[in-house]
């Protein structure tokens, strides 16, 4: 089958019940009906696949949801707290290009939100102006007062940020939520990437999919640059709720993948202005 003929009515519809919606963005099909340039890869495997073969593939990708125990808690719900991951069989794709403009505008966007943190903490420039409204920061219970006037390392104030990006009819991207605090996200996309790598391991080698490995490694880097002195093996944990948070699973699945110790309130506790983790040995310090 040549790619570059694939089109849903002719090769998926023979397999597959997909119907394009009207009112929404295709991110698959292109309005003259053809599969977009990007997508081949994944659609010409799965249109010779067929949905049945799928289905039996993706059996396995339930398996694995439930035996890695990939869930997320639901307080509010009276049948149950735990929810498995809705980890959706197929990928979406995006072209490299595209990824490329969304990296740039999420960069633009982080170190914007970055220089506001370190202006409220430091000279408090747009307060003073009037360009932040003051009763927007300081009645605020997230807003740290002892931390203000505090360096930080590198003039990094925000680690790490997520955004809640949707796309319009017409097809362009729209930030809808900035997460400063403390985002969830990373640890579930590494656990579906590593469950639809492991359901269709042919696709995802032929189809030359970004690794996640490398953001990883920044996040250490820059968790380790921000410790005091420039350690080269500095002591960092994770700090977690508990088992009972909605996203505890996250937790312990990035403590273990960063090779980091996954620790509560309780574990640690402050001796001369220092923080140390208690174990069985004695205390150790956090750095």
């Amino acid at each position: 089958m040549n790619p570059e003929t694939i089109r849903p009515n002719e090769s998926l519809q023979r397999e597959w019940p997909y119907e394009p919606q009207s009112g929404f963005y295709d991110e698959m099909q292109a309005p003259d009906g053809t599969v977009r340039p990007h997508w081949r890869p994944l659609i010409e495997p799965l249109a010779q696949m067929g949905e049945a073969a799928f289905a039996r593939r993706w059996q396995e990708g339930r398996r694995l949801i439930h035996e890695n125990g990939t869930n997320y808690n639901i307080y509010t719900d009276p049948q149950t707290t735990e929810r498995p991951w809705p980890l959706d069989p197929i990928p979406l794709v995006l072209d490299g290009e595209e990824w490329g403009r969304i990296e740039d505008a999420i960069v633009q966007r982080a170190t914007l939100l970055n220089a506001i943190l370190a202006d409220i903490y430091g000279p408090q420039k747009l307060l003073r102006s009037g360009i932040l409204p003051p009763d927007l920061i300081f009645p605020n219970p997230a807003f740290l007062r002892p931390c203000c006037q505090a360096p930080a390392p590198g003039g990094v104030y925000l680690h790490l940020y997520a955004a809640d990006l949707a796309r319009s009819a017409d097809g362009q991207w729209w930030v809808i939520a900035d997460r400063t605090q403390a985002p969830s996200g990373a640890g579930y996309a590494l656990e579906n990437r590593l469950v639809s790598a492991r359901v269709v391991p042919d696709i995802f080698r032929a189809a030359h999919v970004q690794r996640l490995a490398m953001f990883f490694q920044k996040y250490r880097e820059s968790l380790r640059a921000a410790a005091p002195g420039r350690k080269e093996n500095p002591r960092i944990v994770l700090l977690t709720p508990g088992p009972y948070n909605e996203t505890y699973f996250e937790h312990a699945l990035l403590a273990r993948y960063l090779g980091y110790t996954l620790v509560e309130g309780a574990d640690l506790t402050v001796r001369d202005d220092r923080v140390f983790l208690k174990t069985l040995g004695g205390l150790l310090p956090v750095t």
